[in-house]
């Protein structure tokens, strides 16, 4: 159990709050349903003018389209059905990490000194603590160095480097030695482009609702 942890504590010491709504369910505790959309694909409906006139107009989320993948063998099939699976479980805790990092940002602005604010992030780093370790402990090996990869595309920054800009270096030090020692890094840069071109590939259509 410790090892998945080690894993995802990049998460755990940025998701400060919690929803509330009691039939809200946590993203690692949904069943994964395969055969349906992990995001609602938006659609508005709205109205443009356009000199007198008032034109409707519909607008909806992007539709990806992208050459078939060829497997070379069963295994390699079933290979990239559970990539599918991982990143359906652990893309909505990056998106949720991400809204969170942006809360707590904008809060801890509001915070007049440092030390008061090192004081307010100290008790944050606590109550993640307790809140969240049973959660990321459901989460496998994959899973969370996946998350890992995936909080880098949301927020634009590794987990080493939001650890580091909220809890200062010799805590993200200790969090990155930790984390190589199960031989992971949070210092993972998300790669869309290249080693990550397949699961940006797979990102893009659950985020659009094809997945």
């Amino acid at each position: 159990m410790s090892k998945r942890l080690l894993f995802t504590l990049g998460t755990l010491l940025l998701l400060s709050t919690a929803a509330t709504a009691q039939d809200y369910i946590n993203p690692e505790d949904r069943v994964v349903d395969m055969d349906s959309p992990t995001f609602v694909p938006m659609v508005h409906i709205g109205k443009a003018k356009v000199g007198a006139d008032s034109i409707q107009y519909v607008r909806t989320s992007k539709v990806y389209v992208f050459p078939p993948l060829e497997f070379k063998n069963k295994s390699q099939e079933t290979a990239y059905y559970r990539l599918v699976y991982n990143i359906k479980k652990v893309l909505p805790i990056a998106k949720e990490c991400n809204q969170i990092i942006l809360e707590t940002g904008a809060y801890l602005e509001t915070i007049p000194t440092k030390k008061e604010r090192s004081e307010h992030m100290k008790k944050v780093e606590k109550e993640i603590w307790n809140t969240y370790k049973p959660r990321m402990k459901k989460l496998t090996f994959t899973q969370g160095k996946l998350l890992i990869k995936l909080i880098d595309r949301e927020c634009n920054s590794t987990s080493y480097e939001l650890v580091q800009a909220f809890l200062g270096p010799v805590r993200a030090g200790f969090y990155q030695a930790f984390a190589w020692a199960f031989g992971s890094s949070l210092k993972k840069r998300y790669e869309p482009n290249g080693a990550d071109r397949l699961v940006e590939r797979i990102v893009l259509q659950v985020e659009a609702g094809q997945l």
